[in-house]
């Protein structure tokens, strides 16, 4: 049974967001890092990332019940919002969802017509030695915020990457989110194991 415990609070002190080709494995083992298959975003706003889960439940009514008999899903939006501070190579087409051409290094022309664009997602955060991922294998950028260019700020991609089910022989989930286990400094000897 759950109790206090002080080492499960997580406080999300510094992260990183990482975009793949759709169905690109994760890193496992916490000894491993993100390989080369993972481009790094860069650097986002202070707010981080924000998860939004949405699950839409349709009443089954009856008629000797005014109340719902039972609920069944219908629907499942999960997604994650942040907002992006670099604009480079790997940002745009993300932003854009796959509809900006490089032309050269420097020129990057939006098409009429965008595609969408299936990546993977993964999301990395440290407190202290504690690190936890959180890992979309599908999905897409459904949605993206207002840009505004100003004198005095800087320019903010923010977008909201929905995640989609996966297309793949074997099952895998919708997302997942793991912990590093945690490290033991020390192993308590009882009374009992304590040599005579």
């Amino acid at each position: 049974m759950a109790g206090l415990n002080a080492s499960e609070i997580r406080v999300a002190g510094t992260g990183t967001i990482y975009v793949a080709p759709a169905h690109t494995a994760s890193p496992v083992d916490f000894t491993k890092s993100w390989d080369s298959s993972w481009v790094n975003l860069g650097y986002t706003t202070s707010d981080g990332v924000k998860f939004v889960k949405k699950d839409k439940l349709d009443p089954v009514d009856t008629w000797q019940s005014v109340a719902a008999i039972r609920y069944v899903f219908s629907d499942r939006d999960f997604s994650v919002k942040f907002s992006l501070l670099q604009i480079n190579s790997d940002t745009l087409p993300f932003f854009f969802s796959s509809g900006v051409k490089a032309v050269g290094t420097t020129l990057f022309e939006i098409a009429a017509a965008p595609t969408v664009d299936e990546r993977a997602l993964g999301i990395e955060f440290g407190d202290g030695p504690n690190i936890t991922r959180f890992y979309i294998p599908r999905g897409a950028v459904t949605e993206t915020d207002e840009t505004s260019i100003t004198r005095t700020s800087a320019i903010k991609l923010g977008v909201t990457f929905t995640a989609l089910t996966p297309i793949n022989p074997r099952f895998e989930p919708l997302a997942t989110w793991s912990v590093k286990p945690p490290t033991t400094t020390a192993t308590e000897v009882t009374e009992e194991e304590q040599p005579a």
